[in-house]
């Protein structure tokens, strides 16, 4: 199989799960290269995801590197099953990769949290707010990439409807809620559509609000997405360059106490909700 020329965030994490793998066995590049018949350049390859790597073959690298952790060896082969493609691979040259790759993985979440100062969630925005926020980026975007985002926006949200749902908890400072993205009536609308959807079974919407003081990150959104086994947690943060994606154990623990820290001073889901209202009958 031919070298990928762009591996999206999925493939070039189970590369460096492999890496992990095999450097903590003490295996040699060369030796895992013999292991699985192929040679000392194709090992590099398939650990920064240019190149894939099957089922069998990871499950003969992992038993040879002595991992005995069944649930985290059949995880990553599922994350090895070739062919398999989501709706946002239609996307895919259209869109910059880090949105396809933010809504890969959140299709793969088994439970999701989040945190957000400034913007609503965007698994929660109407598309009148959603238009307001692409409109205002520098530089400018043209229509007809406002319309690509715009749509793939809409189908990013189809996840938190889908069987099998994750769990999604937002945590929502009320700077974001006092937003007016799109004006008054927009935001109005926004604040009743986020009432409607905490009343998801799914979803948890909480309120930080301006008493509540001081957080660390402040002004930062943080998205904590749980895998099938916590080896595989990922943490994505929003940067104005695009999407960054931690993996890193110390990285882990680092935003599970941001968020640990942000869900202990939020309002409750009821309280939640009467600040929403309150936001909204101002408007």
């Amino acid at each position: 199989m031919a070298a990928r020329t762009a591996p999206t965030e999925r493939q070039k994490r189970l590369g460096a799960e492999v890496r992990r793998m095999r450097t903590a066995a003490g295996m040699s590049a060369e030796f895992a290269a013999g292991l699985l018949g192929v040679d000392r350049g194709k090992i590099s390859h398939i650990e920064t995801g240019m190149r894939a790597i099957g089922p069998d073959r990871l499950r003969t690298l992992a038993c040879n590197c002595e991992c005995q952790d069944e649930r985290y060896v059949e995880a990553l082969a599922e994350m090895a099953e070739l062919g398999k493609r989501g709706w946002w691979d239609r996307y895919r040259g259209s869109l910059p990769q880090g949105l396809l790759d933010i809504a890969e993985l959140e299709a793969y979440s088994a439970r999701m949290r989040a945190a957000y100062s400034m913007h609503v969630p965007g698994l929660l925005q109407t598309s009148e707010h959603a238009l307001a926020v692409f409109r205002a980026v520098i530089p400018e975007l043209p229509q007809h990439e406002i319309a690509l985002r715009l749509a793939h926006r809409v189908e990013r949200q189809q996840v938190l409807d889908a069987e099998n749902a994750p769990d999604f908890m937002a945590i929502v400072h009320e700077a974001a809620l006092r937003m007016q993205f799109g004006g008054r009536d927009v935001a109005r609308a926004q604040l009743f559509d986020l009432l409607k959807r905490s009343e998801q079974a799914n979803v948890t919407l909480l309120v930080i609000p301006f008493e509540a003081g001081a957080f660390p990150g402040a002004g930062q959104t943080v998205l904590y997405a749980e895998g099938p086994v916590p080896q595989l947690d990922t943490v994505q943060i929003d940067n104005s360059h695009g999407p960054d994606f931690l993996h890193a154990e110390g990285q882990l623990t680092k935003y599970r106490a941001h968020l640990d820290w942000m869900e202990g001073i939020a309002l409750s889901p009821d309280d939640s909700r009467a600040l929403i209202r309150s936001i909204a009958s101002q408007l």
